[in-house]
């Protein structure tokens, strides 16, 4: 028997159980159990995307401009990641293969080097955000900052365990669901309701107009949602958990499902520490670990607590979700083992690329006086800049009819796809202009 074939075994045999429930489901019309076998990369890479640097961005947002403009704004950011992300799933469906893998084939080695280069340095960049988040969110429990990156790293080293890919998304959807708490501690809260409803149906300007502060934050709110991680992330996962063309549907339905509950997750955020801005919190003194000790007098001790472990927990879930996008490019490129159903035994470099990224973060995070809140809305500017590229190569493979076949797409298809891109790519102009000339006011 070869060595490589009881990995080839395992993961064919995991998938197939999978898709024979699948099929089951599908035969005896049973729709709602057919959604729950198919969900799962949608829901975890938009929820994951809502991650710790995103979460106290949309904080940092709430409570320095309220919610005018910012509210309908993150929405519109998600109906955008909606546009990129569903491309991932018709790729991943139709070509059984990874977003790396495709780049690497259709664009030759240098482009392929050059993506997982642009994807490696950001996903580094954000897993040391998440494990900020992680010691921001446990630091209003008073838990050690040495205690809580172990606490996060042992839950991403925790996909060790499972050698299935379905177990694994299981628990890491019932983690992600948490980030509901930041919607329902806004319904809660003493926020009006009628104020957000007209803020949303009528785009009000920025108070202070545009300037260079103003046009950071907006970065940083898209780089809280449309991200290179993201795309890899999801096309791995649609192709490691088995989904076939006539599963496309369901992935878009599960797509649009977590682009919503993270935009509730994202908008209630924003609500609830609109609460600072009302009040007239000066919230240059809050960093990352006291927005909650901030909202405490008006949510309670427990609104307080659930806010810091929402951060807790947003961290924890991306970590584990860039971490693995990570090991799935590099599984991809290499040809190594690229799937969560494997033993560490039986791939052993994708997972020493999962674990190793995330444990590189996690030390330098727990460097003392490391400066936690300087780096969070900076990352996700850098995001924003590292994301026309990947729009590019996205859109060029989704129009490729040798790579996508009759999944490639339509004209109304590809206005939108363009539109996403030019929408990062004139961010990223306009942050450039207020960094060359930061007294300009627009």
């Amino acid at each position: 028997m070869a060595s490589g074939e009881p990995s080839f075994n395992r993961e064919t045999l995991s998938r197939a159980q999978d898709r024979i429930r699948v099929q089951q489901a599908r035969h005896r019309r049973q729709w709602p159990k057919l959604l729950w076998l198919l969900i799962g990369p949608g829901i975890l890479v938009m929820l994951g995307e809502n991650d710790a640097p995103s979460m106290l961005s949309y904080a940092a947002t709430g409570s320095q401009f309220g919610i005018g403009f910012f509210i309908p704004f993150v929405v519109l950011t998600f109906a955008m990641a909606f546009v990129a992300q569903e491309i991932t799933v018709r790729l991943g469906a139709q070509t059984k293969a990874g977003h790396a893998e495709l780049i690497y084939q259709r664009f030759g080695r240098f482009w392929g080097n050059f993506a997982m280069g642009d994807l490696l340095f950001t996903n580094f960049l954000t897993l040391v955000t998440e494990f900020v988040g992680i010691v921001a969110g446990a630091g209003y429990f008073h838990v050690p900052a040495p205690l809580a990156v172990l606490i996060g790293l042992g839950v991403v080293i925790s996909a060790v365990v499972f050698r299935r890919y379905w177990s694994w998304e299981r628990m890491i959807l019932a983690l992600a669901g948490f980030n509901l708490v930041f919607f329902v501690l806004a319904v809660l809260a003493p926020i009006s309701w009628a104020a957000v409803g007209q803020a949303t149906l009528r785009w009000t300007p920025l108070p202070g107009g545009w300037t260079s502060s103003t046009i950071v934050m907006v970065l940083a709110d898209i780089g809280a949602t449309l991200t290179p991680w993201m795309l890899f992330f999801q096309q791995g996962a649609v192709t490691d958990k088995g989904l076939a063309k006539k599963d496309i549907h369901w992935g878009r339905i599960d797509t649009a499902l977590g682009a919503l509950l993270a935009a509730l997750g994202a908008v209630g955020c924003i609500a609830i520490t609109s609460l600072l801005y009302v009040h007239h919190m000066n919230v240059g003194q809050f960093g990352a670990a006291q927005f909650a000790q901030a909202l405490t007098p008006y949510i309670g001790h427990i609104g307080g607590a659930l806010f810091a472990l929402g951060i807790f927990d947003a961290g924890l879930v991306a970590a584990v979700a860039i971490s693995t996008s990570s090991a799935y490019a590099y599984g991809e490129v290499t040809r190594a083992g690229k799937s969560l159903n494997h033993s560490f035994r039986e791939a052993p470099k994708f997972y020493f690329v999962l674990i190793g990224i995330a444990t590189l973060a996690a030390a330098i995070v727990s460097i003392p006086g490391f400066p936690l809140e300087a780096v969070v809305i900076m990352v996700n500017i850098i995001a924003v800049l590292t994301m026309p590229p990947a729009i590019g190569f996205l859109l060029l493979l989704a129009n490729d009819r040798e790579v996508i076949g009759e999944q490639k797409n339509t004209w109304k298809l590809n206005m939108l796809g363009i539109g996403v891109g030019v929408f990062v790519s004139t961010a990223g102009i306009v942050y450039a202009i207020s960094v060359i000339f930061p007294h300009l006011h627009m």
